[in-house]
């Protein structure tokens, strides 16, 4: 045998058995100094020097977990944020920082642990699959690292999606600013006229209900700019729903970013839980978004009084009809009490031919949201003939 061709075989041999053992010593080290021991080492260096040998002396080593059966949730997040409820570390660095006591007075981790709040993945032990951004985890945590992609306004913004999972049928929560104000204005702008929300609304646009269940599979983001992701799709769809949905029907409202980002927080907010009574702010029989009295007695005026044909057919979800009583929330549209004449001027047609054919976005709506058959076309026309007839008498009066 070539001694020369022996030699190098040996070599290749000797070089693989190393790279073997190095891998092996890797793999040891990983095990049995993961990346919790480090941060245990370190917290317990920084406590010795903020607070005293002392006080370093009385912390344990190990894994540590919080398991809330009531959940079914086990959170080992305090392996690594050791300093939770240390007095004294308030401004302290993560993952040492004292976690603020008004917060935790309320919501004890013995009964909540830290990802119904926080998100994140609750049984990791290191920081990347702790913190939920590894494939197929798709809660990750409500911390630096999505604000640095999203973006929002103010800090900490995004932990309220996740306040809101117990907080869904309050109207006010304390500390969760935004989600306040998208209540508000879903209040506002009348968007039940359109969707279902809790099991309570219109069928003109799709169930908001459980909205934030929505795999991120299942959303176009062809037509947005930046990071992909459901946040940035329903921002850009506030705002602008067209561009992000050509086939939308759905109006621009006139959102800004804080409108949009409070409405993207609430929606994604609105997951399908099920948790055990005591964790709703509310007695478990007021868990139901309810209409109030007064909105009870008007939409049953509005569907019992002369303009009920309008109201059964869903015209009043863009168009109020005032001189019948009828108020739509959304207001999208004009008040047809004049739209005798108002569609003449603008249209160039009689009422009558306009609703036989309807040209703009009314031509999507009557095609595919409102179809009337021809004696139901006839009787908008007698109705909306009608509702003239009456606006201009009370115009007459009012003059006089």
């Amino acid at each position: 045998m070539d001694k020369s061709k022996l030699k190098k075989d040996v070599t290749i041999v000797y070089a693989v058995a190393l790279m073997g053992l190095i891998v092996t010593i890797i793999m040891y080290i990983g095990y049995f100094t993961p990346e919790w021991k480090k941060y245990q080492s370190e917290f317990k260096r920084y406590v010795s020097e903020k607070l005293g040998e002392e006080k370093a002396k009385a912390i344990e080593f190990g894994v540590k977990q919080i398991y809330v059966k009531e959940l079914n949730r086990v959170d080992r997040c305090i392996t690594c944020h050791m300093g939770y409820e240390w007095k004294g570390l308030e401004n302290a660095p993560n993952p040492f920082k004292t976690h603020p006591k008004e917060i935790l007075d309320k919501h004890p981790l013995q009964k909540y642990g830290c990802t119904i709040c926080h998100g994140g993945q609750g049984y990791a032990l290191n920081k990347e699959e702790a913190h939920g951004f590894i494939e197929h985890w798709e809660e990750p945590l409500l911390g630096k690292e999505l604000e640095d992609i999203y973006r929002p306004p103010d800090r900490k913004v995004l932990l309220q999606m996740n306040c809101n999972i117990c907080h869904r049928y309050d109207t006010l929560t304390p500390g969760a600013d935004y989600i306040n104000y998208a209540k508000k204005l879903v209040k506002e702008k009348g968007c039940r006229a359109c969707h279902k929300i809790n099991g309570r609304g219109g069928v003109i646009g799709p169930d908001l209900t459980y909205e934030g269940d929505k795999a991120p599979e299942q959303f176009d983001y062809s037509r947005i700019g930046g990071y992909k992701s459901v946040f940035a799709w329903h921002v850009a769809h506030f705002k602008n729903p067209k561009m992000v949905s050509p086939e939308s029907i759905m109006p621009e409202m006139g959102f800004g970013s804080r409108e949009a980002i409070a409405l993207t927080l609430l929606t994604m907010s609105w997951k399908k839980v099920n948790l055990p009574p005591e964790y709703y702010p509310q007695s478990y029989t007021a868990l139901a978004d309810l209409p109030t009295p007064e909105e009870i007695e008007k939409e049953r005026q509005m569907r019992e009084g002369e303009g009920a044909f309008f109201v059964n057919k869903g015209c009043f979800v863009c168009h109020s009809i005032s001189v019948f009583g009828i108020e739509s929330a959304a207001k999208i549209g004009p008040d047809l009490s004049n739209a005798l004449e108002d569609v003449q001027s603008r249209f160039g047609k009689t009422l009558e031919n306009f609703i036989k054919e309807p040209t703009g976005t009314m031509s999507i709506v009557l095609g595919s949201q409102i179809m009337l058959t021809d004696s139901e076309k006839v009787q908008v026309v007698e109705l909306l003939t009608k509702a003239y007839e009456k606006y201009r008498k009370q115009q007459l009066t009012s003059k006089h």
